[in-house]
């Protein structure tokens, strides 16, 4: 089991957009167990690879009792949309309604390079959609609306974690060091 730090907002992996895997690999293995490992003791109903300080295009989800994971994820999202709240590990103890597709389907890889494809609604279909901007450098707050991210921002700014050190950004264990082939 290994657990690791969660970045926190304000740590500049999370606003780089993470690079896609091109090995699939005993590192990427262990990087999806240390995921899901450290979103089911943080918990989480998901953790993307930038927020445990890894570039990578990888993430997990816990929804419904059912864990998995996805690299390299595409998205199509339905025209329905549903508002809900949201959270994130990254912004601890910080929850906002945001407009999210009501359905997803998402296609990728697992960690062995099988081609995936994962269909979910509702809380799935959030947490796949939260966990890919993760990847693609975006929070939650980003998608919310103005008077709701001027409020999400004081609140982040009055928090006992916000301002805390922060941590060193570690470069990716995979032998092209994160950057492609």
């Amino acid at each position: 089991m290994a657990i690791r730090p969660i970045r926190l907002f304000g740590d500049p992996i999370l606003r780089k957009p993470a690079i896609e895997v091109v090995e699939f690999d005993n590192d990427l293995r262990q990087l999806v167990t240390d995921l899901t490992d450290t979103m089911l003791e943080a918990p989480g109903a998901g953790l993307a690879a930038p927020q445990i300080g890894v570039g990578l295009r990888v993430f997990t989800w816990y929804v419904d009792g059912e864990v998995g994971h996805l690299v390299n994820p595409s998205l199509q999202l339905s025209d329905e949309t549903q508002d809900g709240a949201e959270g994130c590990l990254s912004l601890p103890e910080l929850t906002y309604d945001c407009l999210r597709a009501m359905s997803v389907v998402a296609s990728g890889f697992n960690m062995y390079g099988d081609p995936v494809r994962v269909e979910g609604s509702e809380l799935l279909a959030r947490a796949i959609q939260h966990e890919t901007d993760h990847l693609d450098g975006i929070l939650f707050i980003d998608r919310l609306d103005e008077a709701a991210r001027k409020a999400a921002m004081r609140e982040i700014r009055e928090s006992e974690w916000f301002g805390l050190e922060k941590p060193t950004v570690r470069l990716s264990p995979h032998s092209t060091g994160g950057f492609g082939r």
